[in-house]
């Protein structure tokens, strides 16, 4: 298949495929007339990629789970890196997620003072 048709089967788009391949993680051939031209297990192998870099990882880190791109991602175990990446990525989020809602409760509480002043 073309690029087009894997994007509009995954919801990828064309820049970001070509981005994925420079990465070496998607592979395709040139067909005579210059196109790409990608096998059908391109679709999995992206939706893989899409699911892992919706969950916060890079595309670096996305690399240490070649393995398991090409099937059901959850139920193949990653390797031993790929383990460290998503555990190190889960902890970032998690600082993240406690530094914004410490943030939003400042935010709360700055509010509800303000309302009470105004009471």
């Amino acid at each position: 298949m073309r690029i087009g048709e894997l994007a509009r089967r995954t919801g990828v788009s064309a820049r970001s495929l070509r981005h994925y391949e420079q990465a070496g993680l998607v592979s395709s051939v040139r067909a005579a007339n210059g196109y790409r031209v990608y096998e059908e297990t391109a679709v999995v192998r992206v939706t893989n990629i899409r699911y892992l870099l919706d969950a916060g990882l890079t595309l670096d880190d996305v690399a240490a789970f070649r393995s398991c791109l090409d099937g059901d991602l959850p139920s193949v175990r990653p390797s031993a890196r790929g383990l460290e990446i998503a555990r190190e990525r889960l902890a970032v989020l998690d600082a993240r997620i406690a530094a914004q809602t410490a943030a939003r409760d400042r935010l709360a509480a700055a509010l509800d003072a303000r309302s009470d002043a105004h009471r």
